[in-house]
C-alpha cells in the first residue's frame, strides 16, 4: 500500500479536510477551574489541517490543562470546542480518541513484553471467528502504519528491544491507526539524540503533508522554528500571543511567555575564580571517550558542550565512579583521588545531578522531605535511629533556601513542576556541603521561568565558593553561565573557549565537525593530534558524522 492509499485508509471518508480558511479544531473562550485555581482563562485556539501549531508557555501556564481538555480528561467549565465544524464536549478520553484527537506524551507508556503491533492495537485488537484475536491481520495492519512513519523495524519486534525514539514512532503509528485527525505531541524530543530528533522532524512534516493537524508542545525554541508554522502562547492560563513562526523571534516568544526580556533570564556570575581544585588527566574509556583533560577552579563554572553521543555524560559518570572501565588520573585539592564507586566521590565532596531527573535524580513516589534527605540520612540519625525532627528541619531549611514551591514537605515529588523537582534534586546534594557539583542537562524539559530559577541557583553556588561542571546541549546556557567551555566530539575534547572568545557559530561547528578544529593547545596537548587519534572501538554510535553542508541544531 503506497502513501496516498494508506492516507485514504486512515482518514475518515465522511470528513473531508477543511480548507486552510476553516480551522479543523477551534477553541473559543475556554475556561477551566479547579477550586480557587483558574487554570484556563478564556483560551482561544485555531488549528488547521496540514499545519503544525506550537503551543508555548511556562510550566503552570495552562498547557497541560488544555491538552487534558482536548483529550477528554477534563471538561471545560465555559467555552466551546469544535472539530470539523461540529461541536465537541468530551466526558472521557475514549470519546476524544473516537473523534480523532490523539496525544503522544513525552513519557511513553507501553507494555514492554508485548510486540509493537500489540501495543499499537492494545484494547482494540482485530478479531476473527469466535472472537479470537486475528494475529495475522493485526500484524499486517500494524506493519502498514509503522512503514508509513518510517519506523524501519517489524511489527512483531518486542518493545523492550526498541529505543525511546522508536517507541515514539509506535505512539504515532497508534494514532494513525485510530484515524487521528489531530495529533498532540507533548515534548516528544526531550530524551532523543540529535539524529533521532532530525528523524522525528521528518515524521512531523510527514504528518503535516498527510493533512493531519499537529499541536506541538515544546520548550525548545529551535524546534519551534524548525517544524512549526504558527504559534500560540499561554501565560497564566490565558492566550497572550499568537502568529506565524516566520514573523517571530526567540526574544519575542520569551517576552510573551515570561513577561520579561531574554537578557533578564541569566543572572550575573562572578568573573573571578580561584586556584585549581580538580585536575583530570588522561580520562579514557575503551569505547566512549579518550584522553579527557581539564582543570576546574574554585568558584568556576566549567561548561561541557557537545552533541548527544559526544561522551560528555559518560566522562562525568566516570568521575563519579559509575563507569568502572574508565581509567585516568584525578587530583582534588592537590591530593590524588581514587574513585571506585560513587560513595568515594561523594565523600570527597563531589555531587552529581544526572540528566534524567525523574528516573535517576529523584524518586517521584516519595515526598519532598524524603527526597531532600535521601543522600544524607547518616547525618540525620540519633544513634541507630533516624530523627524525623532533624529530617524536617533539614528539608525546611532547603525548601526556604531554594524557594521550592510545594504545598507541604509531604507532597510527592511527582506533584511538583519540573523546575521545582530539579531544585529538590539539586538541594539534596547541597545539603551535604559539596565542593564540586556536576550538573548534567540541569534545565532539560523545563520552561523559561524554571530555567531562570535554576540559573540563579547555579550563580549562588559559585558565589558561595562551590565549583560547577555544567554539561548542556543548550548553547546559550553555557555561553551565558560558564567561565570556560570545553567542546567534545566523538569522545574527545576538541576545543576550549574562555568567555571573551566564545562565539556561537564557532562552538557549534567544533561540536558538529563541520570544520577542522583550530590549532591550539589545552594543558600542553595538541588538539589536532587528539582529534587524529583513533579511539578503540571508534564507531559512528559515539557521535554524529556530518555530510558536507549538513546543519546541526544545537
Amino acid at each position: 500500500m503506497n502513501a496516498p492509499d494508506f492516507l485514504a485508509a486512515v482518514q475518515p471518508a465522511a470528513s473531508p479536510i477543511p480548507q486552510p480558511s476553516q480551522p479543523l479544531l477551534q477553541l473559543r473562550g475556554v475556561h477551566k477551574r479547579f477550586g480557587p485555581t483558574h487554570a484556563l482563562r478564556g483560551v482561544d485556539l485555531d488549528l488547521h489541517a496540514g499545519e503544525v501549531l506550537a503551543l508555548i508557555g511556562e510550566n503552570g501556564a495552562g498547557k497541560s490543562t488544555l491538552v487534558k481538555t482536548l483529550t477528554g480528561v477534563h471538561a471545560p467549565d465555559e467555552g466551546s470546542l469544535t472539530l470539523g465544524g461540529q461541536p465537541l464536549r468530551f466526558h472521557q478520553a475514549q470519546a476524544s480518541q473516537a473523534a480523532g484527537i490523539v496525544a503522544v506524551h513525552q513519557e511513553t507508556v507501553m507494555f514492554e513484553a508485548l510486540s509493537a503491533a500489540e501495543n499499537i492495537f492494545v484494547g482494540r485488537q482485530p478479531t476473527g471467528p469466535g472472537g479470537l484475536v486475528d494475529w495475522r491481520r493485526m500484524n499486517r495492519e500494524a506493519q502498514q502504519v509503522l512503514d508509513q512513519v518510517g519506523a524501519g523495524f517489524v511489527a512483531t519486534t518486542p518493545v523492550s528491544e526498541l529505543s525511546l525514539a522508536q517507541r515514539h514512532l509506535i505512539e504515532i503509528a497508534r494514532a494513525l491507526s485510530q484515524q487521528a485527525r489531530v495529533v498532540i505531541l507533548d515534548e516528544p524530543t526531550a530524551a532523543l539524540s540529535q539524529q533521532e530528533i532530525r528523524d522525528f522532524y521528518g515524521i512531523v512534516r510527514g504528518l503535516k503533508a498527510q493533512g493531519v493537524a499537529v499541536l506541538f508542545i515544546t520548550h525548545k525554541f529551535d524546534e519551534i522554528f524548525a517544524v512549526c508554522d504558527r504559534y500560540v502562547v499561554l501565560r497564566d492560563g490565558a492566550t497572550v500571543g499568537q502568529g506565524k513562526v516566520g514573523e517571530a523571534t526567540e526574544p519575542d516568544l520569551v517576552h510573551m511567555m515570561a513577561g520579561r526580556a531574554i537578557e533578564q533570564i541569566y543572572p550575573a556570575v562572578p568573573d573571578t575564580v580561584g586556584d585549581v581544585l580538580l585536575s583530570v588527566r588522561g580520562l579514557s574509556h575503551p569505547s566512549e571517550f579518550a584522553d579527557v583533560n581539564f582543570d576546574l577552579r574554585r568558584g568556576e563554572i566549567l561548561g561541557f558542550y557537545g552533541l548527544v553521543g559526544s561522551g560528555r555524560s559518560e566522562a562525568m559518570l566516570a568521575l563519579m565512579g559509575l563507569n568502572p572501565q574508565a581509567r585516568g588520573e584525578v587530583t582534588l585539592a592537590g591530593q590524588k583521588l581514587h574513585v571506585r564507586r560513587p560513595t568515594d566521590a561523594i565523600q570527597a565532596g563531589i555531587a552529581y545531578v544526572p540528566e534524567e531527573r525523574q528516573r535517576q535524580g529523584g524518586i517521584l513516589g516519595m515526598s519532598v522531605l524524603h527526597n531532600f534527605t535521601l543522600a544524607g540520612l547518616a547525618g540525620l540519625a540519633r544513634g541507630p535511629w533516624l530523627s524525623h525532627a532533624r529530617e524536617t528541619r533539614f528539608a525546611q531549611a532547603l525548601t526556604a533556601r531554594l524557594k521550592v514551591k510545594t504545598a507541604s514537605q509531604d507532597t510527592l515529588l511527582s506533584g511538583l513542576s519540573g523546575g521545582n523537582q530539579q531544585k529538590v534534586i539539586i538541594g539534596k546534594w547541597l545539603g551535604l556541603n559539596p565542593r564540586i557539583v556536576i550538573l548534567d542537562e540541569p534545565t532539560k524539559g523545563i520552561d523559561v521561568g524554571a530555567k531562570q530559577a535554576v540559573y540563579e541557583l547555579i550563580a549562588e553556588m559559585v558565589k558561595e565558593g562551590l565549583s560547577v561542571i555544567l554539561v548542556s546541549s543548550e548553547l546559550p546556557e553555557v555561553m551565558n553561565l560558564a567561565h570556560r567551555v570545553l567542546v567534545m566530539k566523538r569522545g574527545r575534547v576538541v576545543e576550549a573557549y574562555a568567555r571573551p572568545d566564545m562565539d556561537a557559530e564557532t562552538i557549534v561547528a567544533a561540536a558538529s565537525g563541520l570544520h577542522a578544529a583550530k590549532a591550539g593547545h589545552l594543558h600542553g596537548m595538541d588538539l589536532k593530534e587528539v582529534a587524529a587519534t583513533p579511539l578503540p572501538g571508534d564507531k559512528d554510535v559515539l557521535g554524529l558524522t556530518a555530510e558536507p553542508g549538513e546543519e546541526y541544531a544545537a
